[in-house]
């Protein structure tokens, strides 16, 4: 199977930036691909999805985030980013990245922590 590992996770203050990064551990052809994303779970809460961006480049974004956060990819390198400015306390949480296959399998990373504190 194919296995996303996340990293970039941390702890910053209110305002600051953070880019995570999602590393596949095999090629993940586009032709395949049904879209990747990145979801996040605050303590407490369900888990919510942050933004997906398709093969063919459309992103979407959930409300909270928008203008904050960048989805892009790099499939040369089996990599998805996320990043995140002007983070917020409210955007502690474990992130994680998911990919699924036109197949409709899904596969997921372990997760990275981010912590937005004074």
């Amino acid at each position: 199977q194919v296995q996303l590992v996340e990293s970039g996770g941390g702890l910053v203050q209110p305002g600051g930036s953070l880019r995570l990064s999602c590393a596949a551990s095999r090629s993940i052809f586009s032709s395949v691909i049904n879209y990747m994303a990145w979801y996040r779970q605050a303590p407490g809460k369900q888990r919510e999805l942050v933004a997906r961006i398709t093969t063919a480049g459309t992103t979407s974004y959930v409300d909270s985030v928008k203008g904050r956060v960048t989805i892009s990819r790099d499939n040369a390198k089996n990599t998805v980013y996320l990043q995140m400015n002007r983070l917020k306390p409210e955007d502690t949480a474990v992130y994680y990245c998911n990919t699924q296959l036109i197949s409709g399998l899904g596969f997921w990373g372990q997760g990275t922590q981010v912590i937005v504190s004074s």
